[in-house]
């Protein structure tokens, strides 16, 4: 057999002389000829898979299956597969082991025993795409567990809930044998498979209900037994790091955990009801947060508007909308476009939601009287040039941020509102001068998310008349487009949609509209007056809706749901 070397030599043209560098290299440090010579980027790693694929003889595949029969996942434990870097993969058309390491054969023979699979052909393939095909083999089989643990339940021990607390590096990897720990296991591995936002734990009278929020909607989980409850909070509670003995007060907490390859933060909110304990979760993604303003959904003017007024030198922009309508990840795709070496940015939160690098978050702490307020008041002394402020919650913290913004610093906040009117009404409702309103306050964005059609399952339809009458639109207005709506398929759990956009109502404080709020705070007449001084340039949520409708992003039933 040639040395992995010399095949490199005549595949990626290496010359000997690097070659025989990264050799001295292995001789002072050890490691191997391959993965040093990829550290120092003379080879990429699909290069030497390439070599080591050529050297040994075997078949390179560059991408595994992604529907995987998990079939050896009860026999084979998932340690073993990663520490070996390899996978059984049985389709319709063939079976093979997947190797990204071709030098563990006594380990393929241990599989293969194993697995009576004796002669079985091996294949390479990419170290990720074996650890993604493991993840999601071992993720998908976990499903079919959740009515064997609960009934399990019946002869769990309540006391191994407290001795069998400690946390694997991943969740997956979590081998435990107690029931309420496999569930809350697969509860917590399911919702983020979905793509949920909270999990919901709802004691009842006679029962508990476990539900999750899927693209703002609710969906039925699991319905165990009454019995299981108070173990299946504990367990949560202990993980939060909560105190199970107390039962009459509510508490806040939050768990960190890894889920294949997502890292997932966990706020863990608990309310003492009639039958128990209630638990809420909002499960927070670390990787794929950060969203560019251009993904959110703005359309082109209001995208332009928006990016003018992040850059203004002071002033306030408020975003408003309810709990949940992506405010924050608004916020913090405006201060990623802001951030730089010669900006000073720092924040007030509650929570801090996500680290983001460059930035100094501050967390709220009402214990120590860490307030919005006082952290404001602190903030404004530590020169700053943009300022975010989570939310604004009373007249004290709604001050200090208009003379921050008078005092030049540009202030973005949050308030709940319905829409972008009502959030000058709001300021004054609080207490806050019409004139301060008047010549601070920049804009108002309000916002709302709508579910996208499911793109594996959208079919065309034409709507009746009678519907398109009813909802304001004219077979003109929509001309010869088709609509769009989802079938409902697997992809999207048979809901016809899958993913989220936002629809926003961008009111800019023009001339006109300053010197209008100084004589009303209606907030009906602010935003009569609003559509009518910026000549038409201020889209309405439902007129923002209806242009996702035209453009095939959503349906008109959820702009209707949502405005």
């Amino acid at each position: 057999m040639k040395s992995l070397g010399q095949v490199l030599v005549e595949t990626c043209g290496l010359s000997p002389e690097i070659i025989e560098q990264g050799l001295a290299i292995q001789r002072e440090k050890g490691g191997r000829i391959g993965e040093i010579l990829v550290q120092q980027k003379k080879i990429t790693p699909a290069d030497l898979l390439a070599a080591r694929s050529r050297q040994c003889g075997l078949e390179l595949l560059p991408m595994l299956p992604r529907n995987l029969n998990p079939f050896f996942t009860g026999k084979v434990p998932i340690q073993f597969l990663k520490k070996f870097r390899m996978i059984p993969v049985a389709t319709a058309d063939e079976s093979y082991i997947a190797l990204a390491e071709p030098f563990f054969f006594q380990q393929v023979d241990d599989l293969q025993r194993v697995l009576h699979w004796e002669g079985m052909k091996t294949v390479l393939a990419p170290q990720e795409e074996i650890f993604l095909a493991i993840n999601t083999a071992y993720d998908r089989s976990s499903q079919d567990h959740a009515d064997q643990v609960m009934q399990d339940m019946d002869e769990d021990d309540p006391e191994a809930i407290i001795s069998e607390i400690e946390e694997t590096a991943d969740l997956l990897d979590d081998t435990s044998d107690a029931p309420v720990i496999k569930l809350v296991n697969l509860m917590l591995s399911q919702a983020v498979r979905d793509n949920a936002s909270d999990l919901h734990i709802e004691p009842y009278q006679d029962m508990v209900k476990i539900r999750k929020r899927v693209d703002g909607i609710l969906y039925d989980m699991y319905t165990p037994p009454k019995h299981v409850q108070y173990k299946l909070i504990s367990r949560i509670k202990i993980m939060a790091k909560l105190d199970i003995a107390e039962k009459r007060l509510p508490q806040d907490g939050r768990i960190e955990i890894r889920i294949a390859d997502k890292n997932v933060d966990i706020r863990v909110s608990t309310l003492p009801t009639a039958w128990g304990e209630r638990v809420v979760m909002r499960l927070l993604d670390k990787s794929n947060v950060l969203l560019s303003l251009t993904d959110l959904g703005m359309s082109e003017n209001n995208l332009d508007a928006f990016l003018k007024l992040i850059k203004a030198p002071h002033g306030i922009i408020l975003v408003t909308g309810p709990t949940g309508s992506g405010k924050t990840t608004t916020l913090y795709s405006a201060l990623t476009i802001l951030k730089k070496p010669d900006i000073n940015i720092i924040t007030v939160e509650d929570p801090v939601e996500y680290q983001i690098k460059g930035i100094s978050q501050v967390q709220v702490n009402p214990k120590i009287d860490l307030t919005f307020a006082n952290g404001l008041r602190t903030i404004v002394r530590q020169d700053p040039d943009v300022i975010l402020v989570g939310e604004i919650r009373d007249l004290e913290t709604a001050e200090i941020a208009i003379q921050s913004a008078l005092t030049g610093h540009l202030v973005f906040s949050t308030l709940h509102t319905n829409d972008a009117a009502s959030a000058v009404t709001r300021l004054i409702d609080m207490g806050v001068e019409s004139f301060l309103v008047s010549s601070s306050v920049n804009a108002i964005v309000a916002q709302r998310l709508l579910r996208k059609i499911c793109g594996h399952c959208a079919e065309p339809y034409t709507p009746s008349k009678e519907y398109l009458a009813q909802v304001g639109l004219t077979p003109e207005e929509l001309g010869d487009k088709p609509l769009y709506r989802g079938k409902g398929c697997p992809e999207c759990l048979n809901t016809g949609y899958q993913g989220r956009v936002g629809i926003f109502e961008l009111m800019v404080m023009d001339e006109d509209l300053r010197n209008f709020i100084l004589t009303t705070s209606d907030s009906n007449q602010i935003r009569k007056r609003a559509l009518e001084s910026t000549a038409g340039a201020m889209l309405t949520l439902r007129q923002d809706g209806l242009q996702k409708v035209l453009a095939g992003q959503t349906t008109l039933e959820e702009v209707f749901r949502v405005t």
